[in-house]
C-alpha cells in the first residue's frame, strides 16, 4: 500500500518509537477513515492521521501529555466532538524517537 508522505513520516516515526522499546515485531497498522489506526501487542495504541499522530491514553496519563506545548486532542472530523482518548502530538515529540517511545509504553499499559 501506497501513503501518502505525512502518513509515511508518521508511521516511521512510531516504527522507530517501538523499536526503541525492543518492540518493532509487535506493531501492526491498519487502515482506518484516511489514516492508519496502529496497534502494540495487540492493543490499539496511535491513530495516524494527515493531522498529526495521535496516541491512545489511560485518563491518569492524558494531563501530563496535554501539559506539553502544541499537543491536542484529538478530532477525528470537523464538527466532531474531541477525542476522550486520542491526544495529537506536536511534530517536535513524534520525532523525538525516546520520548515518544516513553509515551507509547504508556499507551499499552493502559
Amino acid at each position: 500500500m501506497s501513503l501518502p508522505p505525512d502518513l509515511a513520516a508518521r508511521r516511521r516515526e512510531l516504527e522507530d518509537a517501538a523499536t526503541h522499546l525492543g518492540r518493532p515485531h509487535e506493531l501492526r497498522f491498519q487502515p482506518m477513515f484516511g489514516g492508519l489506526m496502529a496497534y502494540l501487542g495487540e492493543k490499539p495504541c496511535a491513530w495516524l492521521t494527515p493531522g498529526g499522530l495521535a496516541l491512545k491514553l489511560a485518563p491518569a496519563d492524558q494531563p501530563a501529555l496535554l501539559r506539553i506545548e502544541g499537543t491536542a486532542r484529538l478530532v477525528a472530523k470537523p464538527g466532531a466532538a474531541p477525542s476522550r482518548h486520542y491526544i495529537v502530538l506536536p511534530a517536535a515529540l513524534s520525532r523525538d524517537t525516546a520520548r515518544l517511545a516513553g509515551w507509547l509504553a504508556k499507551s499499552v499499559r493502559r
